[in-house]
C-alpha cells in the first residue's frame, strides 16, 4: 500500500513537474521584448515618431518583436523577411484589423476598405472600389482629369515665378491631390460650395489623417475609453467627423438630383453613382448603407490626397536637397520630350531615373511609415515564435526600407540603386513595402503612381528650382511630423523660374 502510495505520489509529481516546464517553456517560446513597466508597459518607448523609436529598439531587439502597449499584446516587424511571414505566408491570418477609436468615429464604425475588419463586406466592397475606380483600366481613363488638374497646378507656378516668389509646395500640391481625387470619385471639385469649398474639405481630410495618428487612451486601456474625452481627442474626432459629414451629405444629395440617368449634361458616371446605384440593386450581394457610402468616399479621398500629395512633396525636398540629382532629372525629362508641352504615357514609360527617384523617396518616406495595424485571428508559430490570437501588428515599412541587410548605404539618397533592377512596389519584394503587401495591400496603387509621376515630369521639365535666398541644402529642415501618413513639419517652399522663359 506503502509503495502504491508513492508511486502515485511520484506520478503526479511528475505530471505536476512536465506541466511546469512546459508552461515555462511556453513563456519563453515568444519573439524577444524590451523591458516594460508597470500598467503602461512599453508605451513610454514610442516616443513623438514611433517608426523611429521602433527602428532604433528593433536594432536591440531584432526584426520580430514584442512589445506590451498599455493593455495590448503588439508585435512588430522591421525586416523584410519577417514581413513576408505576416503579409505572404500567414496573410489570411493577419488580413483582419483591430479596433481603433479614430477609425470607428471616422469612418462610420469602419465600414471603409482600409479599416473594415476582414470578411465578405470587407472583400465585395474593396472589389467595387478596384473594379470602378482604381484599376489600372480606370485610372487610364482619369489621364485627362489628371493632366488638366497638374496644368492648373503649373498656371500657378508660372504665375508665381514672374515674380521671383517662393511658393508653398504643401499647399499645391495637397490642392492637386484633392481635385484630381474629387474629380475622378465625385464627378467635380465642389469649389465654393459648403464653408469654403474644396480647399476646406482638403483641410478636413489632412486633419482628419492627423487624427488616425493621434494617441487614444482607450486604444490600449479600453476600460479607460471616458478618458478620450478628458483630453479633447473625443471632442476633435466628432468635430473632424461632424464636418466631414455634411459635406458627404452634400455630395450624395447632388447626385441624388441629378437626372434619372445619373449624370447632368456634360458629365460622366463617376464613383458615387457607381455606389448610389448598387445600393438600389437588391441583386447584389452587397447592401451599402448611406453611412457606408460616406465611410468608402472618404476612405478613397484619405488615400488617395495626403499620401500622394505628402509623398510629392518629400521628393522634391530630396530634389531641393541633392541638386546633382534634380539637374539629372530636369536633364533626362526635357531630353525626351524635347519640345513636347504634352507628356504622353509612352513619355513616362521612358522616364526612368525619374521613376527611381519616386521609388527612392519612398523607400525613404513611406506614405504610411508603420503600415495600418493588423490583428490575429488565431495563434501561429513564426519561426518557432508564438503569436497568439488578438496580438495587434505593426509592419514598420520606415525600418524596412532602412534595414542595412537589404540595402547597402541604407540612409543615403541614391535614385541609382534602382538602376537595371527589378525591386518594385507592387507587394512581391518584401524589402520596399510603401504600399504594403498581401491582401490588405494598398488597393490605390496605380492611381496614385500615375499622378505622381505626371506630376513630377511637368515640375521637372517647365521650371528650375532653387531653395530661398539664405538657405543652403544643409539648411533645409527635414524634421517629420507624425499623422496616419508622415509629411514634412515645416511645409517646403521653393523658388522656380520658368525653364523657357
Amino acid at each position: 500500500m506503502a509503495l502504491l502510495l508513492s508511486l502515485l505520489f511520484l506520478a503526479s509529481a511528475l505530471i505536476f513537474l512536465l506541466k511546469l516546464n512546459g508552461q515555462r517553456a511556453k513563456k519563453t517560446d515568444v519573439p524577444p521584448s524590451p523591458p516594460k513597466l508597470p500598467l503602461i508597459g512599453n508605451l513610454h518607448q514610442l516616443g513623438t515618431l514611433p517608426h523611429r523609436s521602433l527602428h532604433s529598439l528593433a536594432g536591440k531587439y531584432g526584426p520580430l518583436m514584442l512589445l506590451y502597449l498599455g493593455r495590448i499584446p503588439t508585435l512588430i516587424v522591421s525586416s523584410a523577411e519577417m514581413a513576408e511571414q505576416i503579409m505572404k505566408t500567414h496573410d489570411l491570418i493577419f488580413a483582419s484589423r483591430p479596433s481603433i477609436t479614430a477609425a470607428k468615429e471616422l469612418f462610420y464604425g469602419c465600414t471603409d476598405v482600409a479599416f473594415a475588419s476582414y470578411g465578405e463586406y470587407w472583400r465585395q466592397v474593396r472589389k467595387m472600389c478596384v473594379a470602378e475606380l482604381l484599376s489600372i483600366k480606370r485610372v487610364n481613363s482619369f489621364r485627362s482629369i489628371m493632366e488638366e488638374e497638374v496644368g492648373l497646378m503649373i498656371e500657378r507656378i508660372s504665375h508665381s515665378s514672374s515674380t521671383g516668389a517662393a511658393v508653398n509646395l504643401a499647399e499645391l500640391f495637397l490642392s492637386l491631390t484633392s481635385g484630381s481625387i474629387a474629380r475622378a470619385a465625385l464627378g467635380k471639385k465642389y469649389e465654393g460650395e459648403g464653408e469654403e469649398g474644396r480647399n476646406k474639405f482638403a483641410d478636413l481630410v489632412k486633419e482628419l489623417g492627423i487624427l488616425l495618428g493621434a494617441f487614444s487612451v482607450g486604444d490600449y486601456f479600453p476600460s479607460l475609453a471616458w478618458v478620450d474625452v478628458v483630453t479633447g481627442l473625443r471632442g476633435k474626432l466628432k468635430g473632424n467627423s461632424g464636418e466631414l459629414d455634411r459635406f458627404l451629405d452634400q455630395v450624395i444629395e447632388h447626385h441624388l438630383m441629378r437626372p434619372s440617368d445619373g449624370c447632368d449634361v456634360g458629365e460622366q458616371r463617376d464613383f458615387v453613382d457607381v455606389m448610389l446605384q448598387v445600393q438600389k440593386d437588391s441583386n447584389r450581394d452587397i447592401h451599402l448603407t448611406r453611412d457606408n457610402i460616406k465611410a468608402i468616399i472618404l476612405d478613397m479621398f484619405t488615400g488617395g490626397t495626403n499620401t500622394s500629395a505628402f509623398t510629392l512633396e518629400w521628393v522634391m525636398a530630396e530634389l531641393a536637397k541633392h541638386p546633382n540629382v534634380m539637374k539629372k532629372a530636369q536633364g533626362e525629362v526635357r531630353r525626351v520630350l524635347d519640345v513636347k508641352a504634352n507628356i504622353s504615357e509612352e513619355h513616362l514609360y521612358q522616364l526612368n531615373y525619374m521613376k527611381s527617384i519616386i521609388k527612392e523617396t519612398l523607400r525613404l518616406h513611406p506614405p504610411i511609415p508603420l503600415l495600418i495595424p493588423r490583428e490575429s485571428t488565431t495563434n501561429v508559430m513564426i519561426q518557432n515564435l508564438h503569436i497568439p490570437p488578438k496580438t495587434r501588428v505593426f509592419i514598420n515599412a520606415y525600418a524596412i526600407g532602412r534595414d542595412p541587410t537589404s540595402w547597402e548605404n541604407p540612409v543615403e539618397f541614391l535614385p541609382e540603386r534602382f538602376a537595371n533592377n527589378s525591386i518594385d512596389f507592387k507587394g512581391q519584394d518584401f524589402q520596399f513595402i510603401p504600399f504594403g503587401a498581401g491582401r490588405r495591400g494598398c488597393p490605390g496603387l496605380s492611381f496614385a503612381i500615375t499622378s505622381l509621376e505626371l506630376a513630377l515630369a511637368n515640375l521637372l521639365y517647365w521650371f528650375d528650382w532653387k531653395l530661398p535666398q539664405g538657405l543652403t541644402e544643409e539648411d533645409l529642415d527635414m524634421s517629420e511630423a507624425f499623422g496616419l501618413t508622415v509629411h514634412k513639419k515645416l511645409p517646403l517652399y521653393l523658388v522656380p523660374k520658368h525653364h523657357f522663359s
